[in-house]
């Protein structure tokens, strides 16, 4: 084989896997979410795709000012400015809004490019600062359909004093949330300051007294919260 030869073998080679590794990242799938808790309601959905290197937040760190903006009020424009600077895909409330109990969004369209992760993030109401979150998770190559159980965890930016409205929450107006009775005294908490497993509303069953502004018998959960349903095509 001549050296022409085989610098055009090595061109069509490389050619080659440069178009296959391009086929094998630029994934098309289609993304539900489905909210298995009892009585919490999920807010506007953020389904995002980015790079490796991208995280939307991190167990036991500091949250970001975006992520605390969206887990305490449920404003999740500001983490869809920071992934897409990064060049993340995003599809935004997909719900078209609040997300009820037992529901599930429909299957929406995702065309990731050259991006491989797939993260999902939305505050549960009624909380102080609690959110689900599928962080990183790897999408498939292979064709097919993937379920993951998703947990809710608490971005540790406000206390758990599980009133709502107070001077220190950005908790969401109605219809987002049930309003609770004003003449609760507030759970004693104080701001735990990283990235942790929520511990679930504690709640209590009065009305317009006790301690919390949540409904024990309605508010409580256990993880997981949510289930994220990934179909690769």
């Amino acid at each position: 084989m001549t050296f022409k030869q085989l610098m055009y073998k090595k061109i069509v080679c490389a050619t080659a896997l440069l178009a296959s590794a391009t086929a094998v990242n630029a994934a098309e799938i289609s993304v539900s979410v489905t909210n298995l808790t009892h009585g919490m309601y999920f807010t506007p959905l953020l389904v995002s795709s980015h790079g490796a290197d991208d995280s939307l937040f991190e167990v036991g760190a500091v949250a970001s000012d975006a992520l605390k903006m969206m887990a305490e009020g449920g404003d999740i424009a500001p983490l869809i400015t920071a992934t897409e600077s990064l060049g993340a895909v995003n599809y935004n409330n997909p719900a078209g809004g609040a997300l009820a109990p037992g529901a599930s969004t429909p299957m929406v369209d995702l065309s990731t490019g050259v991006n491989t992760q797939l993260s999902v993030v939305s505050m549960l109401l009624p909380t102080n600062d609690a959110f689900l979150g599928l962080n990183n998770w790897t999408i498939p190559t292979e064709p097919g359909t993937y379920t993951i159980n998703v947990n809710a965890y608490d971005a540790g930016t406000e206390a758990n004093n599980e009133i709502i409205g107070g001077a220190d929450t950005n908790t969401p107006a109605p219809p987002f949330v049930m309003t609770g009775g004003s003449g609760a005294t507030g759970i004693a908490a104080e701001v735990e300051g990283f990235v942790h497993i929520h511990r679930g509303n504690l709640g209590d069953s009065e009305i317009d007294a006790g301690q919390s502004d949540f409904d024990n018998r309605i508010h409580r959960w256990l993880n997981p919260v949510a289930r994220v349903t990934v179909t690769v095509k």
